[in-house]
């Protein structure tokens, strides 16, 4: 057994339960930290108590379009994010090219 621990700690697999999932890579992992920090609270707490709630973005590349039926596509996301969309603000001046590519990212990874 600890023949395939260390052969999965050194291909960046971590056990998660009855589950392995890929480790995350340091561009995702500050993606994750911005997601937290300025995405989360409307996106899944909502403790700004909106009463309309933002989109579940859990899996958002996962599907054909974003959950205002445009393409899901990083130019859509980084368009959506810096200029906004709706209700949503935009966050220009708030992301640089570095923190806008580490969120989509982390995005892609589908939050986890």
């Amino acid at each position: 057994m600890a023949i395939i621990a260390a052969v999965a700690a050194g291909l960046g697999i971590v056990e998660t339960g009855c589950h392995s999932a890929p480790q995350m890579t340091p561009q995702e992992a500050e993606g994750k930290h911005l997601y937290q920090v300025r995405c989360a609270h409307c996106h899944e707490d909502n403790d700004l108590a909106l009463k309309k709630v933002p989109p579940d973005l859990h899996g958002v590349f996962e599907h054909k379009n974003l959950p205002s039926g445009i393409p899901a596509t990083d130019a859509a996301v980084r368009q959506n994010v810096l200029t906004g969309r709706g209700m949503m603000p935009g966050f220009a001046g708030r992301f640089d090219d570095e923190q806008m590519a580490a969120l989509l990212a982390y995005l892609h990874t589908g939050l986890r």
